[in-house]
C-alpha cells in the first residue's frame, strides 16, 4: 500500500501560525532561537521551513543569508511573504537542489518526524554542511508508552514519519559522520544539535 502525504498542510498554510499546530509548536520555536549559534554572515538553511516562523524568528537576532525548503507551496507562500530577503525552493529534504558543503548551519524544526526517509536526510544534511557546521533538530519529545502509541497509529493509518528519543537521532547521525553536542528539552519539545566531523 502506498504511504499518504503527511497531514496536508496546504490546506491550513494561511491559518497555520494562528491555529492550534503554530501556537503548539512555540516551545519548539523557542529552542531554535535559545540554543542555536549563527553568526553573522553565516548560510543558514531550513529544511521543512514551514512558514518560516524559525528563520524569521532568527533574523531578529542575527544577520545570515537564509534559505527555507518545503513540499508544501502554500507554506512557502507564507514564508515568502515573511522573509521577503531569503529563497525558498520546493523540494524533498532529502534530495535538494544545494552543492555540497554550502551551509554553516541546517534547522529542523517541528519536520524529521514527518520524514519517510530520516535516513536518506541524514545522508543529505552530511552533503550539505560543512566540516564543523551543526544541524540543530526539533522534534517532539514524547514517554516510551505516548511514543510506541503514536508511532503505531502512524504505521495503522500510512502517514510518514514517527517519532525519535535524542538517542536514536544520535546514533542515526553518527553513522553520516555527526557528533552530538547537546540536548536540550521543554516538556513535550526536544532540540538536539549535532555537528559534522572537521575529518
Amino acid at each position: 500500500m502506498k504511504t499518504k502525504k503527511d497531514f496536508r498542510f496546504d490546506q491550513r498554510a494561511e491559518h497555520y501560525d494562528e491555529g492550534f499546530e503554530g501556537r503548539s509548536s512555540r516551545k519548539f520555536y523557542d529552542l531554535i532561537a535559545d540554543h542555536a549559534d549563527i553568526a553573522d554572515g553565516m548560510q543558514v538553511l531550513d529544511l521543512g521551513c514551514g512558514t518560516g516562523t524559525v528563520l524569521h524568528r532568527l533574523s531578529e537576532q542575527h544577520r545570515f543569508s537564509g534559505y527555507g525548503i518545503d513540499i508544501e507551496e502554500r507554506m512557502l507562500e507564507q514564508a515568502r511573504r515573511k522573509c521577503p530577503d531569503m529563497q525558498f525552493q520546493n523540494c524533498p529534504c532529502d534530495r535538494t537542489p544545494f552543492p555540497d558543503g554550502r551551509f554553516d548551519v541546517l534547522i529542523a524544526c517541528m519536520a524529521y518526524h514527518h520524514f519517510p526517509d530520516p535516513e536518506g536526510f541524514a545522508k543529505e544534511c552530511a552533503r550539505l554542511l560543512k566540516r564543523g557546521g551543526r544541524l540543530y533538530l526539533a522534534d517532539p519529545k514524547l514517554p516510551f508508552p505516548a511514543r510506541q502509541v503514536l508511532n503505531t497509529a502512524l504505521t495503522i493509518h500510512r502517514i510518514n514519519g514517527r517519532v525519535y528519543t535524542a538517542d536514536e537521532i544520535g546514533k542515526r547521525f553518527a553513522a553520516h559522520g555527526f557528533q552530538q553536542v547537546f540536548a536540550k528539552s521543554d516538556a513535550y519539545a526536544q532540540c538536539i544539535c549535532l555537528e559534522r566531523s572537521e575529518k
